[in-house]
Order: C-alpha cells, then structure tokens, then sequence
C-alpha cells in the first residue's frame, strides 16, 4: 500500500530523500508549509547520499540552496556516502562520457540499484537517529520496478528486520502529476533545483535526457523556466506518452 500522507504529525522528525531536482524539493517544500507554525527547530532533516556520479558537486550545491530557503524548520543537509564506482567505473554516469541526449528515452537514464542503495543508507541514519518516517519525491509515473509499491514495502521490511523502530518510506507526490505539484508549488523554489546530468561550468547542460525533461516539466506547467543553460538553445523535446 502506498504511504502518501506527508508525516503523522507536525511535532514528529522527518527526513526527505533529497536529490536536488523538481519532486524532491516539492516534497520538502510541502512538509514545510505544511509544519510552518511547528515550535520544533530541525523538524525536517533532508538527506543527500552522494554515491560519486558525476553531476553531484552541482546537484549537493543545489540541496543546500534550496534546504536553506525554507527557514529553521528544515535542518542543515545530513550528507551520506555509498560510493558505486567500483560497481560501474565505465558507466556513463560515473565518466560523464556517453550522456544520454535530450532524445534519449526514459530507460537510458536508469541507474541499477539507485533507489535500493540510497533507501538503504538513508534509512539506516534514520533508525539510528529516531526517525520512523523518510519522504521520497517518487511520482506514479517512473517507469522503473524500484519505484512500485512492492519495492518500497521490501525496503521496510528489511529496514524492520535491522531493528524494533520502523521506518515509514513516504511517497507524498503519488496521486497527481507533476504538472500538477509543480502548479501547487506556489513560493517553492523551483528555479533553485538542479536536475542536469552532464552540468557544464557549473549550469545545466540544457542537451542532456534530464535537461530535457526539465524544460519540458516547466512548458507542460504553462511555468516560466529561469533556469540558466549552457546551450541555451532549446532542442525539439518529445512528448512524454
């Protein structure tokens, strides 16, 4: 069964799965309207697990920017390691080399183990720190088997099996699209998120799958995009079926 509720309560810690992008600051920036008015100071823990891919200097820089916009409520980034280039050192995503293009589809982006082994790491912090629920910015419409509902119930239960206190794997953006989280944003600091996956200078590359699925999130949304681009033409961008 999905856990779609964001939190159980505004006085109860919950950490956010953070990867810099579009859903995962929704997620952050929902919890902190929805837990404004909480007298508790760090009540929102948000928690990067950096794994040495390439874009991750731009994308960390990206999670504190935007974790910082939010006020006292959200805590200071918690940054955890779990390096994967022993498992893939001539993978695309650890050389920068052979980045999927903007016409790429979907499928070329997936990263084996990703969701397992960031769950994993984060879920662990967040037993031995007392936090029973962790937030994860997974929209119904990613295609791959880690993010289904079997997947994440298998995650809990391992997470259980480690110790008494379980830990509640959250998916507050199922039920709608992202068009329509985007339009409910409202302050949320979209233009701050970070979702290139070939950054050039420090910017969105604007040529990659991901820059490509950025551009097309913000006109689908009818929202002005102020990201900057490296290449600041915008490539013919295929409609998402």
């Amino acid at each position: 069964m999905k856990s779609t509720a964001i939190g159980t309560g505004a006085e109860s810690p919950i950490a956010v799965l953070m990867s810099g992008g579009l859903d995962s600051t929704i997620v952050l920036g929902l919890l902190a309207r929805q837990r404004g008015k909480a007298t508790c100071r760090g009540a929102i823990q948000p928690i990067y697990v950096r794994c040495g891919l390439n874009w991750e200097a731009e994308e960390l820089s990206a999670v504190r920017e935007v974790s910082g916009t939010f006020g006292p409520i959200v805590a200071p980034v918690v940054v955890l390691e779990m390096q994967i280039r022993d498992l893939c050192p001539d993978h695309w995503s650890v050389t920068g080399r052979g980045v999927p293009s903007f016409s790429s589809p979907d499928e070329a982006v997936y990263l084996p183990g990703r969701n397992f082994l960031l769950l994993a790491k984060a879920g662990v912090w967040c037993q031995l720190h007392g936090v029973s629920e962790m937030a994860i910015g997974v929209l119904d419409t990613n295609p791959f088997g880690d993010a289904s509902d079997e997947f994440f119930e298998h995650v809990e239960g391992c997470l259980l099996a480690y110790g008494p206190e379980p830990v509640r794997i959250l998916r507050p953006l199922s039920g709608r699209t992202k068009r329509e989280w985007m339009l409910a944003a409202g302050d949320i600091p979209l233009a701050k998120t970070f979702s290139c996956i070939a950054p050039r200078k420090g910017l969105h590359c604007g040529a990659c799958n991901k820059c490509a699925e950025r551009r097309r999130a913000f006109r689908e949304a009818g929202l002005p995009d102020e990201t900057v681009y490296y290449s600041a033409s915008d490539p013919v961008t295929k409609p998402r079926s």
